[in-house]
């Protein structure tokens, strides 16, 4: 059998964060994941990307109209992130700032999430490909229209090579063990996920004993 796939994993010495459009009005066009769930995923991201320190780069388009500002809970998670408010420039990859921003980081591995799907992601991933990295679209951090726009832009990013993950799995990839660090992202799966909360509470219980 001749098998040429090879397993890639994240490595956060090797990956970047690109957080694309979560905008107080954008966010509100999207459908296919209720309000409460969607940011929630999204500051989860946002706080994994903290956790493992991996450079992060903040992007909005258009925030002085209707897109509006970026999430308040983004910035004062990352205050000191690359901050790149695009004039007009709906792929993100055109916008020379942005990209000289993911160059600088060295990294060749792009986590990329954003509103809308099919634009704000699909856009500069398809072009990061194109250009040589190896991408990961985080799917429960990104959001649209409906299920038919979310799924047609995952087949096309998939197509040209994109990986599709969740921003648990991107955590766990991340880790890679467990006995790195037990309760500083157990804490953060607590707080983003309640019943993960259960499984950190028998943990603490069986080790008090």
């Amino acid at each position: 059998m001749n098998n040429t796939f090879k397993y890639n994993r994240l490595s956060k010495d090797d990956a970047a964060l690109l957080l694309v459009d979560h905008q107080a009005g954008l966010i509100s066009l999207v459908q296919d994941f209720s309000p409460n769930e969607f940011k929630n995923n999204v500051l989860a991201l946002t706080a994994c990307g903290k956790y493992f320190q991996l450079p992060t780069i903040l992007t909005t388009s258009f925030e002085d109209g209707p897109n509006g500002p970026l999430v308040p809970e983004i910035k004062e998670i990352f205050p000191d992130a690359p901050y790149v408010a695009r004039p007009g420039n709906i792929n993100a990859w055109d916008n020379e700032d942005f990209v000289n921003a993911i160059k600088k980081t060295g990294r060749k591995q792009l986590i990329i999430a954003g509103v809308v799907t099919e634009v704000c992601v699909a856009f500069p991933a398809l072009s990061a490909i194109e250009e040589g990295y190896e991408v990961f679209v985080v799917t429960d951090a990104s959001g649209t229209f409906n299920e038919v726009t979310r799924d047609a832009a995952w087949l096309r990013m998939q197509a040209a090579g994109a990986q599709m993950m969740s921003w648990f799995g991107v955590a766990c990839e991340l880790h890679r063990d467990w006995r790195n660090d037990v309760e500083g992202l157990g804490s953060l799966f607590s707080k983003y996920i309640p019943n993960y909360r259960n499984l950190m509470t028998s943990y603490s219980a069986v080790n008090k004993k």
